[in-house]
């Protein structure tokens, strides 16, 4: 009888494989790519080929076979990316003790799809499904920071860019500025930009194709979120968006 960590060795010899086939085809690099011997990932090849998980290409080399893109697109298909990145909210809320927020893309605004409350005894008055600006808000700067600056000169003419405070950027010069910091930092900062008292730091999440969706964003007061530690959530931000990402399929 095989032992349950043979088994798991096997599964991750075949995993591996399987993995490795995205970026080399032929014996030599596949063995390379996994660190197997030549003579084990012949095998694993042979049994993929047959369960229609890999095909040989007719000249020596081998491809992902029909099933893996089916199965990709079924499970592609049932991805929501509210769902699917609750569990890393939750996360980012318990580790910040900020209220969290996914906005996705909707044409020339974000909407927020997903919203967790944090500790603190007042609420924002911030709600799932509702719309958002994309120029004044750090889920939305994060966003066009993702965007070469022809559409968001595009997008610009079309929406305007409407004063909701005193700091709001309102001019093409002052908004491209603001989206060459966040490339530059990796995360945007809304510093009372849509909203007086509020202070909120975002980061984009990007789909299966690479491609930006929308953001992820924490929350809070000012006084609760002071300058110096603006960075630090920042970093905290980023990550939780790039394993969003991740889990939505974004290529690395």
């Amino acid at each position: 009888m095989t032992s349950s960590g043979n088994a798991g060795g096997a599964a991750d010899k075949v995993l591996s494989v399987l993995e490795a086939l995205a970026g080399h085809e032929r014996l030599a690099d596949l063995a390379v790519a996994t660190g197997l011997p030549k003579s084990t990932v012949h095998r694993i090849l042979q049994s993929l080929v047959a369960r229609g998980f890999a095909a040989a290409d007719g000249h020596g080399g081998y491809l992902p076979g029909p099933r893996v893109l089916a199965l990709a697109g079924r499970v592609m298909g049932t991805l929501d990316p509210a769902r699917t990145a609750r569990p890393e909210l939750q996360a980012l809320r318990d580790r910040t003790g900020f209220t969290v927020h996914l906005g996705l893309r909707d044409g020339d605004r974000a909407v927020y799809a997903d919203k967790i409350a944090g500790p603190q005894p007042y609420d924002m008055r911030s709600r799932i499904g509702q719309s958002l600006d994309l120029h004044s808000t750090a889920i939305g700067k994060a966003i066009l920071a993702r965007l070469p600056a022809a559409p968001v000169r595009e997008l610009a003419a079309r929406t305007g860019l409407p004063r909701h405070t005193p700091r709001t950027a309102t001019s093409m010069k002052a908004l491209l500025a603001a989206l060459d910091r966040v490339r530059v930092d990796g995360y945007a900062v809304d510093d009372e930009e849509n909203e007086p008292g509020l202070r909120c730091v975002a980061a984009a999440v990007a789909g299966a194709d690479g491609a930006v969706i929308g953001a992820v964003s924490a929350s809070a007061l000012v006084l609760e979120l002071p300058d110096d530690r603006v960075s630090a959530l920042g970093a905290e931000v980023r990550a939780s968006a790039d394993r969003i990402s991740t889990s939505l399929g974004s290529p690395a």
